[in-house]
């Protein structure tokens, strides 16, 4: 007798690395597709982080619906689980009105655990833990992270990454487990098109760098200040690239001139991790861009 197998759901990610075009082409997308565009940013999910982040404005959006967007304030301890609880429910939303999903961003984990259905063991926050992490550099907490799973580089964790680490860190000494034993693929839900957005490097280096200008002429500055007596230091802020720079400006460690070149060359940077990530999937199709669409 045939096994009667399901028909999957079909969404489409859009992925590239930062200042790609993602969030436009997502939009455009929406409009020929009848479509709704779930974020899949780390940094989008938090009122407030606007300037810094590159947040889509109405204006941008156009129109088309948003999700994932603004849904937590910047003290909350936002996780890929929770993250993959919430698109989940929005993926089930925008087809249960007969459009289509489209998940744009550039948090690579976020489509890893979404799309590959990771079961992601459930640790609850060890604050005293993180304290003691979090004054430690870098580099001392990846050997320790490599102590504890010296797997960790084949999952991407990337010794930069210091949120990552130290919630890595933190999993494998709460649970007493290797990487392999808590991140269990299950069976994946979706019928995926992966659409990849990329330049040449260059191209990609001055899109990135017209975008910081562009952010400082937002006015970057006030909006660190505003964050800052608002809200404190607090590590969503403080670890985030465009305001960790920003605020080693105003803490005189350096002129706002080599705050900005800093920034440009730490989202630079950022933009090559991520293309790493990417590039470890084969599924995705590069540089179908809008006006190549049928």
């Amino acid at each position: 007798m045939k096994k009667c197998t399901l028909k999957k759901t079909k969404v489409i990610a859009i992925v590239g690395a930062t200042a790609s075009g993602k969030t436009s082409y997502a939009i455009d997308l929406a409009k020929k597709l009848d479509g709704e565009v779930i974020s899949a940013d780390s940094r989008y999910v938090y009122r407030e982080l606007n300037i810094g982040t590159s947040k889509p404005t109405s204006t941008d959006m156009d129109g088309i619906p948003h999700h994932m967007i603004d849904i937590v304030n910047p003290d909350f301890e936002y996780s890929v689980g929770l993250y993959v609880k919430e698109a989940k429910k929005c993926i089930t939303d925008i087809v249960s009105r007969g459009k289509v999903p489209i998940i744009a961003g550039g948090t690579g984990l976020y489509f890893t655990v979404l799309f590959d259905n990771y079961k992601l063991p459930e640790v609850e926050p060890d604050w005293e833990l993180r304290n003691k992490l979090n004054i430690l550099d870098n580099s001392t907490l990846y050997n320790m992270l490599l102590d504890l799973d010296s797997s960790a580089p084949e999952y991407n964790i990337l010794q930069e990454d210091k949120k990552r680490v130290i919630r890595t860190i933190e999993i494998l000494k709460t649970t007493g487990k290797k990487l392999s034993e808590v991140r269990l693929k299950g069976e994946e839900e979706y019928d995926v098109e992966w659409i990849g957005l990329n330049y040449d490097r260059q191209t990609l280096y001055d899109r990135i760098n017209h975008r910081v200008d562009i952010m400082m002429e937002q006015g970057l500055v006030d909006e660190t200040k505003d964050l800052i007596k608002k809200w404190g230091r607090i590590h969503n802020i403080v670890d985030t690239i465009g305001y960790r720079e920003i605020i080693g400006y105003l803490d005189n460690q350096m002129s706002l001139n080599e705050a900005v070149e800093k920034l440009k060359q730490n989202s630079r940077r950022y933009a090559k991790r991520q293309m790493t990530w990417f590039r470890r999937n084969d599924k995705i199709k590069w540089n179908i861009f809008p006006e190549k669409m049928q």
